[in-house]
């Protein structure tokens, strides 16, 4: 960051200074001593420039970023709209469809659930899919293929009440947790234990992470919108704001 802002910095003082000092290659020692002296000096004179130099880099910077997630969301997107493994709900027929990797130990998740909650409830044209995509720790993992198999042996509705518990749930995320939770929203326990380490479970987990690596997320929440990658917690009302921007463009 340092060097391309210093370089930033001096193409913009250089824009200030006779077309002959542009030609670096012609001039001799004393002349680029010079030359130094002036862009220092012009610098010093004009500080607002160092910050006007700092938005330009930061602004091409992010839309090439944003350029960048968008060909990565094309390239992937089978994996990401369309896994046959994935939980989907909200308005299967939205106009938009919102993608959610989370993992049920991180805090920021369990504070992006009431807020995806309330945009599916409040947009109502929002699909939503959810990515099981564990990354801290055994518990993480565990209550992972606790929720895959849940949809596995009693289907979608099943598994959403299993989803919501597990993001407000207080306790250990390990079998005996597991058993008191299936056995208090009416599940068959053991049926669901039998289904956790099954391969179908194993092969969800790990396409998940591996389409995060393709996509570069590394952390949760992630959220990809339309063509659009959301890092990280978002509220409510910034999550409506790209989607009405998405329906704008």
């Amino acid at each position: 960051m340092r060097l391309s802002l210093t370089a930033a910095c001096l193409a913009l003082a250089a824009t200030a200074l006779p077309a002959p000092a542009h030609d670096l290659g012609s001039l001799d020692a004393a002349g680029r001593a010079a030359l130094r002296a002036e862009i220092r000096a012009y610098l010093l004179e004009n500080p607002e420039v160092i910050m006007e130099a700092v938005a330009v880099l930061e602004e091409r910077q992010a839309a090439g970023e944003a350029a960048a997630d968008v060909a990565l969301v094309r390239a992937n997107a089978e994996a990401l709209f369309a896994a046959p493994g994935d939980w989907v709900g909200g308005n299967p027929e939205g106009d938009i469809t919102l993608v959610e990797f989370m993992d049920y130990r991180c805090g920021y998740c369990r504070r992006a659930h009431d807020e995806v909650a309330g945009l599916l409830a409040d947009d109502g044209n929002i699909r939503l899919i959810l990515k099981e995509f564990p990354i801290l720790g055994e518990e993480s993992v565990a209550a992972a293929r606790f929720a895959i198999a849940t949809r596995i042996v009693a289907g979608d509705d099943a598994y959403k009440s299993v989803h919501d518990a597990l993001m407000s749930y207080p306790g250990a995320m390990n079998e005996a947790g597991f058993t008191r939770l299936a056995d208090a929203l009416g599940l068959d326990a053991n049926a669901i234990a039998a289904e956790m380490q099954s391969d179908a479970v194993t092969e969800i987990i790990a396409a998940n992470h591996a389409l995060a690596q393709r996509l570069r997320i590394n952390g949760t929440p992630a959220f990809v919108m339309g063509e659009h990658m959301l890092r990280g917690y978002l509220p409510q009302d910034q999550m409506q704001a790209i989607a009405d921007e998405i329906r704008t463009n």
